[in-house]
C-alpha cells in the first residue's frame, strides 16, 4: 500500500516539513548546487530554505563546468561562491561594498546579486568545487568564525564539531550580505532568524524519529 503524500512538499504525511517553511523575501538570488545524493535526504535541509526563500533555484549535479542552467546563472547575476577555501574572503560589509563597486566599474549595467553555495557532504563538496572549473572561478566567500562554529545541525552526523547545515550557512551568509552589519551573530540573523527558529524546531522533530535509548 503506496503512503499518502503531501501535496505540497511531496513528503509522507508522517514527516511533512511545510510546518517548519517560513516565507522571507530575500533580496540576494540563491543558488543550490546539490550533489544528487542530497536529492532524496531526508535529513537535507535545502527543500525547507527552497520553500522558504522567495529566490532560490537547484541545480542538481556534481560537475557543472558545462552547466547551461548555471552559466546562465553566471551571466546573468554577480554571482559569490560560499565556500570555505584557502582564496575566500570573510563576508563583511567593507567586502561587499568592494565588490559592488569592483563590478559597476566593470560593466555598464549593475547586476543582482546571487549567492552560490554548495549541497552535500564535506567530502563530496569538495569533488564539486574540484570538478567545475567555473565554480572555481567565481569570488569566494566564507563566514566569520562566530558564525561558522555555530551550527545547531543535531540530526545528522557532520565533519566537525557544531558544522552548519546548507539551510544555516545561507540564512547567515544572506543576512550579513543584506544587512551591511558586521554585528551579526547566533540568534541575531535579522529577517532569516524566524527561519533558523524553524529549522531548529525541524531539527526536534527529526529526533523524535529516533528510537529511545533503554538504560540497563
Amino acid at each position: 500500500m503506496s503512503r499518502i503524500l503531501c501535496d505540497t512538499c511531496q513528503r509522507p504525511e508522517k514527516s511533512c516539513i511545510c510546518q517548519f517553511t517560513t516565507p522571507v523575501v530575500n533580496v540576494t538570488h540563491v543558488v543550490v548546487l546539490q550533489h544528487p545524493s542530497e536529492v532524496t535526504q531526508v535529513k537535507g535541509t535545502i527543500a525547507l530554505l527552497a520553500k522558504s526563500l522567495n529566490s532560490c533555484q537547484i541545480i542538481v549535479g556534481e560537475n557543472f563546468s558545462d552547466n547551461l542552467e548555471l552559466q546562465q546563472v553566471i551571466k546573468q547575476y554577480d554571482s559569490l561562491l560560499l565556500y570555505p577555501s584557502e582564496q575566500a574572503k570573510i563576508i563583511e560589509s567593507s567586502l561587499i561594498r568592494r565588490l559592488q563597486k569592483q563590478n559597476s566599474i566593470a560593466s555598464t549595467q549593475c547586476k543582482p546579486k546571487c549567492l552560490i553555495i554548495l549541497d552535500g557532504t564535506w567530502k563530496k563538496a569538495y569533488r564539486m568545487f574540484m570538478l567545475s572549473h567555473n565554480v572555481q572561478q567565481l569570488p569566494q566567500v566564507c563566514l566569520p568564525e562566530n558564525l561558522a562554529n555555530a551550527g545547531q545541525y543535531h540530526i545528522r552526523k557532520v565533519a566537525k564539531k557544531n558544522a552548519l547545515s546548507s539551510l544555516e550557512a545561507a540564512c547567515y551568509a544572506l543576512a550579513l550580505m543584506e544587512s551591511g552589519a558586521d554585528d551579526i551573530g547566533p540568534n541575531q540573523a535579522g529577517k532569516y532568524q524566524p527561519l533558523l527558529d524553524k529549522f531548529a524546531e525541524f531539527n526536534q522533530f527529526q529526533l523524535s524519529f529516533r528510537p529511545e535509548r533503554v538504560v540497563t
